[in-house]
């Protein structure tokens, strides 16, 4: 339900009462300050305070890879989760005093892992008696003070997240996410903290929530015509203000939108997508904005407002609990309030700390399901596949996840007005390191080649719109001159683009021709040995994500919608393995797309 003003200030001044009552530093007589400040001639009172951030949690509770089934590692050595993140806020709380510090998150954390699928899917928390989400377990015991909403929030339906808001200790912030009727806040939009400091007066800080407008499109299917989310500048516009009039001597945002002021989604929506540089641009009166949803490491940016000239820091820790970001910031009295003199950001690292054992001993029982439920055997392979060179070559994984689509979308249009239409299916590769083991397949190797919550859907594409698809997907190869080596480590990711939008289409065969310029690099598009007609039509089998504008890819959002299901790709992938009991390669297994320059194959 919205809130209403009385409810929504009167949840705010019992949040901001707990951490008043948590102490400062010297808890002992006051001070007098006089009225410039100057307490009778000595110098001005000073106090300093950090407020700790962490985004893009994913469901990452422990240092563990649950598709692998083994510790978390990559190249740079970084660990991930919450145990690791709790002993690093843990000794930030000793060094400066717990009552001189605040933790907040910038969202997305109910989504990303199989032990976050798990307690949304297969032992919900919505289920009567059900149990208490592990996330919402492992940051109550933190004391997180706040966080803000996550677009990936929303991919398990509007019920789930309410219920784990409810077994939050804290609120869940978005300012930006209205109710589609009233068009009042859904969720709370800030929340004001009380800092107890040693001169008498508390620190009002205030935090306010900004979420991702492209919620609307990403999770239409959740959230149409129950939710709207407008702009986040627009929305901090209307909120900083009042913010301030509250009595907010810090106000901080906690935005669950990337700071570079682009957008995946094109003109779809009027409103930007990473708008957090936008908001402490444009907006006056923010202090410092916790950067999330991009997935970057950013230690300290700092944005000029154009209307008042103040700098305002931002940070953005890396993704699942790899950095905890501290905002430090400096206060001095002045006319008889609390002002900002300084305020700086950097990271730490989490892979420096081991795992707070509270963490791990209170959620081992959780782990330990997760863990049983994602080795259980649906089948078996003949043949060993692997993602590792599917970014530049057409591999027989990528094959399986496009003919699972394909033969889901026949089966659902059997008998109806398409099901003569060819079907076209599109596949990413989602992870470089996913791969289908020779013998037994468990669950965690299936849904290791999809690791997103994305569902399928069918859209129906002409020739010409899908040879502009196949054209904006091929931007993703840096062009490479014909005769000139090739390195596969520098081959890839043009334009910052990542593997997840980079898509194969399979049903069809043509050439990536690297040598020319992005948007005229598709060479003989043909369908069953004949060039493909402009005006033919297709069905394409392809997720919610990309048909709901995420990548800004052409045509698809637009096309018209002939079939749409709500469940995952990935449960879609291990219920047909379940079925099959074999999977051959030789089956299904072709190469229908290659990398050439001038005619010459690449590989």
């Amino acid at each position: 339900m919205p809130l209403n003003r009385r409810t929504f200030l009167g949840r705010s001044a019992v949040a901001g009462a707990g951490v008043a009552l948590a102490g400062g530093v010297g808890a002992g007589s006051a001070e007098a300050v006089g009225p410039k400040g100057h307490g009778h001639g000595r110098p001005p009172k000073r106090y300093s305070f950090t407020v700790m951030g962490t985004t893009d949690l994913h469901g990452n509770v422990f240092n563990w890879d649950y598709f692998t089934d083994k510790e978390f590692d990559d190249k740079a050595h970084n660990d991930v989760g919450l145990a690791k993140i709790s002993t690093l806020v843990n000794r930030i709380r000793e060094e400066r005093g717990r009552g001189n510090t605040l933790l907040i998150d910038a969202g997305d954390t109910i989504q990303g892992t199989q032990l976050s699928y798990y307690y949304a899917k297969v032992d919900p928390i919505t289920a009567r008696r059900g149990p208490v989400h592990p996330m919402a377990q492992a940051m109550n015991k933190i004391g997180y003070d706040a966080a803000a909403l996550g677009n990936h929030e929303f991919n398990y339906g509007i019920p789930v997240l309410r219920k784990f808001e409810e077994q939050c200790d804290f609120p869940l912030l978005g300012a930006n996410a209205l109710d589609a009727k009233t068009l009042r806040p859904a969720f709370a939009p800030y929340v004001i903290k009380r800092v107890r400091t040693p001169h008498g007066r508390d620190v009002r800080v205030a935090v306010l929530g900004l979420t991702n407008p492209g919620i609307a499109i990403w999770d239409k299917a959740n959230v149409g015509g129950k939710m709207v989310f407008p702009g986040l500048e627009e929305q901090a516009a209307k909120w900083v203000p009042r913010l301030r009039s509250m009595g907010a001597d810090v106000v901080i945002v906690s935005a669950h939108s990337g700071s570079s002021g682009t957008s995946s989604y094109g003109d779809q929506l009027p409103y930007v997508e990473n708008a957090a540089g936008l908001v402490a641009e444009q907006v006056p009166g923010i202090d410092a904005i916790l950067v999330g949803h991009a997935h970057s490491e950013i230690p300290e940016y700092f944005v000029t407002n154009k209307e008042t000239g103040k700098q305002v820091v931002l940070s953005e820790p890396l993704k699942w609990g790899q950095r905890l970001t501290l905002f430090d910031f400096d206060l001095v009295w002045e006319k008889g309030r609390w002002v900002v003199e300084k305020v700086g950001a950097s990271v730490l690292n989490s892979n420096t700390v081991p795992e707070d054992p509270r963490i791990a001993s209170m959620l081992g029982d959780e782990h330990k399901k997760v863990v049983a439920y994602v080795n259980q055997v649906i089948g078996t392979s003949v043949a060993a596949m692997s993602t590792v060179d599917a970014p530049w070559k057409d591999e027989p994984v990528i094959d399986l996840i496009n003919l699972v689509q394909a033969e889901t979308v026949k089966a659902a249009l059997a008998g109806g007005e398409y099901a003569a239409l060819p079907v076209l299916s599109q596949a990413a590769c989602f992870s470089r390191t996913a791969a289908i083991p020779a013998g037994e397949v468990t669950i965690k190797d299936a849904a290791g080649l999809y690791p997103f919550e994305n569902t399928l859907e069918a859209r129906l594409l002409t020739g010409a719109q899908l040879k502009d698809y196949l054209e904006f997907s091929a931007k993703y190869y840096v062009q490479t001159a014909a005769g000139a080596p090739v390195d596969t480590s520098k081959l890839t990711n043009a334009e910052s683009i990542p593997d997840y939008n980079y898509d194969v289409v399979s049903g069809v065969s043509y050439d990536i021709d690297i040598a020319k310029p992005a948007g005229s690099r598709i060479v003989g598009l043909s369908f069953e040995g004949a060039p493909v007609d402009p005006a033919a039509q297709f069905v394409f089998a392809v997720n919610n994500y990309r048909a709901s504008g995420g990548g800004n890819f052409p045509h698809v959002p637009g096309a018209k919608q002939l079939w749409a299901n709500s469940d995952e790709i990935r449960n879609t992938i291990i219920g047909w393995v379940k079925a099959k009991g074999s999977v051959d390669p030789a089956e299904f297994a072709s190469v229908d797309w290659r990398l050439t320059r001038e005619g010459v194959p690449v590989f």
